[in-house]
């Protein structure tokens, strides 16, 4: 049974009613982040109840030493940890005399809250009645400025309900934090300072072993109807790692006190005084003012949808889900900056560590191409090219030479720091994500000067490594890749692992392709890259060898290519004929059973088919997709949506719908049963494909846009943009007919079923 507390709406996120149970759910789903910091959605107050406390700065990382019953070589040394942050958000407030604590009050009546989508703003609001019999209704609201993204702001408003109060408002600021996933239970801040002035104050930390400083600050007003009081704090509590500033006011029945607190973060990644450059940032939001700071959230969120949202009608569930993803996306990563990356979970959670995985390659850089500036993609891709040398070091440690790349499983940093070692050895498919990543980002937008100036030396040492990987077997005559694990991880050690011989293969030719291009069209280019590669002849020939004579696991009887050599060894029970008390396999069985199994993670061979549509006819698919897809539990959130897309290339609009909704509202129906950990951020630039790609049948071929345009029978119409090479196309669709309008500046050719149409400038096409 999934959950459904969850109001179905267009634009917001609604709970109603307290429930003690699903505040941790919560926590993850109404959490608000601004690209540059976030915070899961823990109450301001004091809340004594189960609570996941979870703030978070892009960038800053803790190398938490690898915890292994036994070493291997090979093993990275440290699983990279994205920091639990100093706590900003927290206002103990007392009323008269009693602590207000939603755990313990005597009852919590009305109680909502929303996360409003279309402005980016989070509202909270409930009446309380205290153990002391205070009556109180609160409303607070609070957002991270995407203007100003160092600065949050918090409005916390209390009116007395049956009776005259004295409120006592406790801001604080605690570096005294621990992550929730610790190995050791270490803590990974150092405070270096605390102090304050007037309703100012400053806590500064240094991350051990990676030195990053942080200053976390707060400025703080109280309010009475509206006014500020000019009060100044009548007590400060101090230690090494926090401070609290303490605020009274008496309040009449039916009155309104606030306390309007800003805070954030301030870190040594941006700035050389962290202390100065947090006063700045609270003269500044002083200066703008609450109004306006609000006022422009909604309009930066405003352009933000301008171009990013995807329109459903006549399905709130299915427009909620589609929304929900395209915000969290944003809330994570906005491009600004090519040293960050998209974690898994993004802001909401500290589950596989923050890093950057193969799933910014394979299912991100789509959604940031389509929907912002090439350049946000391209920060991607940089993101990997400045990390090469780490890759080279770490393809080293597992025996290869010659400058063999293999890019991490898990990082922040460039380096491995994932600790399961059938992921960190074997799982070595994520190679070919990131030359995959390349070649879509020219196909897509046109720009081919990232390969000579950084891509083509990361699709050489990807090229190498691959090469050498390989091992030549006698036996069949050709090479085969022993030992790894495809993107299906309930599958171990295998051998010949279809989709990831497939990108070996692609890989080498890729790179080929693009060598010959550049020596011919970009000499300078050309001689300072094999200058500095040492790249000849001979061993481009090793490579061809390699990628003209790869293994394929194939069954003639089937007619499918196998997932890996011994898949029909298996005992081969669809998923329909499992017990349903046996789901989901990954919690309720041993992991020898599963491996032992047929049952498929996530999307594997068929991930291949939709990386290399082009190379296989729509028979091949059906063939692969009826065969594989009985077979699959789709435990891995980036499941759904490949399958989705899919079905829908195959016409079938029944499944693909149905796997639409389940990759739209993995996290808002909880299928899995773990989003108290925080959201599946990557997989919901899947849920955007799975529309465009899917239902849109977006691909982009010789340079130009096609579609196949259909519609899932419960939807009255849907409709998306894409700015495809600087020009930005709206696609809306509906159970009669496709339009096509332009705002930009050129004639645009687009091909729909089959057959050209032309699209002028700032005009509308209806197909």
């Amino acid at each position: 049974m999934n959950q459904d507390y969850i109001k179905p709406d267009n634009w917001s996120i609604i709970e109603e009613s307290f429930d003690k149970e699903r505040v941790k759910s919560s926590e993850s789903l109404f959490s608000i982040g601004n690209g540059a910091m976030g915070q899961r959605a823990n109450f301001e107050e004091t809340y004594t109840g189960e609570t996941f406390q979870g703030s978070y700065i892009a960038g800053i990382y803790y190398p938490d030493k690898t915890k292994v019953g036994w070493w291997k070589n090979g093993y990275p040394e440290y699983f990279a940890k994205v920091l639990n942050a100093p706590n900003w958000i927290g206002i103990n407030i007392e009323i008269n005399g009693e602590s207000l604590d939603l755990a313990k009050c005597i009852s919590v009546a009305n109680f909502r809250r929303e996360l409003n989508m279309k402005e980016g703003i989070y509202y909270r609001s409930f009446e309380a009645t205290l153990q002391n019999g205070t009556k109180i209704a609160a409303k607070i609201t609070r957002f991270l400025s995407l203007d100003l993204d160092e600065l949050g702001i918090i409005n916390f408003e209390i009116v007395p309900l049956n009776g005259d109060a004295k409120i006592t408002y406790q801001p604080y600021l605690d570096a005294g934090v621990q992550n929730e996933d610790a190995n050791w239970e270490e803590k990974f801040w150092e405070p270096l300072d605390v102090n304050h002035s007037k309703n100012e104050a400053f806590v500064t930390a240094r991350t051990f072993k990676t030195n990053f400083i942080a200053t976390t600050f707060m400025q703080n007003t109280i309010l009475l109807e509206g006014n500020n009081l000019n009060c100044t704090p009548s007590e400060v509590v101090k230690t090494s790692d926090r401070i609290q500033l303490t605020y009274e006011v008496a309040v009449a029945k039916g009155k309104t006190s606030a306390i309007q607190k800003l805070g954030g973060y301030t870190v040594s990644l941006n700035h050389q005084d962290t202390i100065a450059a947090a006063k700045k940032v609270i003269a500044k939001g002083l200066e703008i003012g609450y109004s306006k700071l609000a006022e422009d959230q909604k309009l930066a969120w405003a352009k933000i949808w301008e171009m990013s949202d995807i329109t459903i009608d006549g399905d709130v569930k299915a427009q909620q889900g589609i929304r929900f993803n395209i915000f969290q996306l944003n809330q994570t990563y906005l491009g600004k900056d090519s040293r960050l990356n998209i974690g898994p979970k993004g802001f909401t959670g500290e589950k596989y560590g923050g890093s950057t995985y193969w799933d910014t390659e394979a299912y991100c850089i789509p959604f940031y191409m389509a929907t912002k500036d090439q350049q946000v993609a391209r920060n991607l891709l940089t993101y990997r090219y400045n990390q090469l040398d780490k890759a080279i070091e770490n393809a080293a440690k597992l025996g290869l030479k010659n400058g063999a790349a293999l890019y991490p499983m898990v990082t922040m940093n460039g380096e491995e720091c994932h600790n399961e070692w059938e992921i960190t050895f074997e799982e070595i498919h994520r190679n070919g994500a990131i030359a995959f990543a390349i070649f879509n980002y020219y196909r897509y937008t046109g720009d081919y000067s990232y390969i000579p100036e950084k891509g083509l030396e990361v699709l050489i040492a990807i090229a190498r490594f691959w090469q050498q990987r390989a091992t030549y077997s006698t036996y069949r005559n050709q090479y085969v890749i022993l030992g790894v694990t495809g993107p299906n991880e309930y599958e171990n050690n295998v051998n010949n692992n279809f989709y990831t011989n497939y990108l070996a293969k692609w890989s080498i030719n890729y790179a080929i392709e693009q060598i010959d291009k550049i020596e011919k069209e970009y000499t300078s280019d050309f001689t300072r890259i094999m200058n500095k590669v040492h790249l000849n002849k001979a061993e481009i020939t090793n490579w061809k060898a390699v990628a003209d004579n790869m293994y394929f696991p194939y069954s003639e009887e089937h007619e499918v290519y196998l997932q890996q050599d011994g898949f029909l060894d298996k005992e081969l029970i669809k998923v329909n004929d499992l017990d349903k008390s046996q789901r989901p396999i990954n919690q309720k069985w041993s992991w020898d059973r599963i491996l032992r199994s047929p049952y498929i993670k996530q999307a594997d061979t068929l991930q291949g088919f939709y990386f290399f549509e082009d190379d296989f006819t729509k028979e091949q698919l059906e063939k692969h997709f009826d065969f594989y897809e009985p077979f699959t539990v789709h435990e891995s959130s980036l499941s759904p949506c490949v399958h989705s897309i899919q079905a829908a290339t195959l016409g079938r609009m029944d499944q693909a719908y149905t796997f639409y909704l389940r990759t739209s509202r993995l996290d808002l129906d909880d299928y899995n049963k773990e989003v108290e950990e925080g959201c599946h951020i990557t997989s919901m630039a899947g849920t955007w494909m799975s529309i465009v790609e899917g239902f849109g049948g977006m691909r982009v071929k010789n340079d130009t846009l096609h579609f196949e345009p259909k519609i899932p029978k419960e939807w009255e119409g849907y409709s998306f943009k894409i700015n495809f090479r600087n020009q930005i196309i709206k696609v809306a669709v509906n159970q009669k007919q496709t339009s096509f309008s332009h705002e930009g500046d050129k004639q645009i050719n687009v091909i729909v079923n089959g057959k050209e149409i032309i699209v002028e400038p700032y005009g509308l096409i209806i197909v």
